[in-house]
């Protein structure tokens, strides 16, 4: 884990045409994506590639293990469950996955372009020619001391991704291993369903507790019901959700 100090950080919603500067508290996020190794020893799970980001993790399964995490060095779990309904307790200390703005801030590191370096130097992409992903840590971190917050990986959100389109979707962010430049990039928005699992998709986790209720880190649970009543118009690119 390393510290990211507080700042801002502007978001786009592209189906509500929207632009907006969320303020950010400090909070700590996983110098590398959670490892197979890492998985491996809080579940016991075989651990074939140890150094490589833990793929084919659902969003559910990720914060579950956030929480076995919290458990095994004593700190308070973020999330409790009812079912497959997840709570967060935004005064916790516990890990969890990053919000979608603490995500972007933390990546962007200081810059205001679609990457943070050279994505030869900086990323693995479809250009390197992988069938899987790579090891972390091989290619340059941002000025954050993060690595591979673009590439190799897309990294699971907490945020939903648009409720009055996908309902329980989650949102991914940063690109994996077979992705185009387009794609890799630090405004890019992807989901998918809280038990879906993909080979190209993990997470990275995030702790830090905050003095507030069902809101955090430009996330609030009010925002998600009102953004669930929306309804409209999809805008162009966009799959319809079946």
């Amino acid at each position: 884990m390393t510290a990211v100090g507080g700042g801002s950080v502007q978001l786009h919603d592209a189906r509500r045409k929207r632009r907006w500067t969320v303020e950010l508290e400090p909070f700590e996020l996983g110098v590398f994506a959670v490892t197979e190794q890492q998985v491996a020893e809080l579940i016991g799970e075989p651990a074939p590639h140890p150094r490589r980001p833990a793929t084919r993790i659902s969003w559910l399964r990720a914060v579950r293990i956030c929480n076995a995490a919290s458990e095994w060095e004593g700190f308070d779990p973020a999330y409790t469950f009812d079912g497959e309904d997840v709570t967060w307790h935004v005064d916790a200390d516990g890990y969890r996955l990053p919000t979608e703005a603490e995500w972007e801030f933390a990546c962007r590191a200081g810059s205001t372009g679609p990457h943070y370096g050279p994505l030869p130097e900086i990323a693995w992409t479809s250009a390197d020619g992988l069938t899987a992903p790579a090891d972390v840590g091989l290619r340059l971190p941002n000025l954050n001391g993060l690595f591979d917050t673009l590439g190799n990986v897309w990294e699971w959100c907490w945020d939903l991704l648009d409720p009055g389109r996908y309902r329980d979707y989650r949102v991914f962010r940063g690109g994996g291993f077979a992705d185009d430049a387009w794609n890799v990039r630090a405004s890019v928005r992807r989901g998918g369903p809280p038990r879906t699992q993909h080979e190209d998709v993990g997470f990275r986790v995030a702790r830090g507790g905050f003095d507030a209720e069902g809101a955090a880190q430009g996330w609030s649970a009010a925002a998600d019901a009102e953004r669930a009543g929306l309804g409209g118009a999809l805008p162009p690119g966009w799959t319809p959700l079946r």
